[in-house]
């Protein structure tokens, strides 16, 4: 897998885990942090900055066109 698609599935991930979070858990502050990755992925679509694509470079991962 490519860094681009690396980064889409982990932020796919964190927002279904949030959003199961503050379903089962009943606590809708979890509902902050898909906030913070919605957020996140805006931004980056902007700026082109994202600590996980760069995290990922520096372990040896390939970037790639993600679609």
């Amino acid at each position: 897998m490519t860094v681009e698609r690396i980064v889409l599935a982990a932020a796919g991930l964190f927002i279904l885990i949030s959003l199961g979070l503050s379903y089962f858990t009943g606590n809708q502050l979890w509902l902050l942090f898909t906030a913070f990755v919605g957020l996140n992925l805006f931004q980056a679509a902007f700026t082109g900055f994202c600590p996980l694509a760069m995290i990922l470079k520096k372990l040896g991962k390939k970037p790639g066109a993600a679609f």
